[in-house]
């Protein structure tokens, strides 16, 4: 690294919209940090996945859950729910939601240089 850098989801290099949410990039030090926005009602199996057209996630997620409540259910039956100040490391092959009335948020460091980015 040759020198400090300083970045601002206020300000965030990319904006994907997919329904019930949104995914904020910034490009920091060489690395993509994602900050994802997930409404009540958001459930990736219904919202992401006929964009991207996979069975489950196959974003591997390394992430700092923000607000909200997020439910996980990997795809071998695995599931636990994700709260403020958690971090989870999610292998590819799951599904997640949001629980309750609020907005799920989590900062990812590792999955979203592809998330809901349509596949043809």
């Amino acid at each position: 690294m040759e020198s400090a850098e300083r970045k601002d989801f206020r300000k965030p290099d990319e904006v994907r919209q997919f329904p019930m949410g949104r995914l904020e990039l910034i490009n920091v030090g060489g690395a993509m940090v994602g900050r994802a926005v997930f409404e009540p009602g958001w459930r990736w199996s219904t919202s992401v996945q006929p964009l991207v057209k996979t069975k489950s996630c196959e974003a591997p997620h390394f992430q700092y859950h923000v607000s909200g409540v997020l439910r996980i259910r990997m795809d071998d039956g695995t599931e636990f729910d994700c709260k403020p100040g958690d971090v989870s490391l999610l292998p590819s092959g799951h599904d997640a939601w949001v629980v309750g009335d609020e907005p799920a948020v989590v900062v990812d460091f590792q999955g979203m240089i592809d998330y809901a980015r349509a596949r043809e």
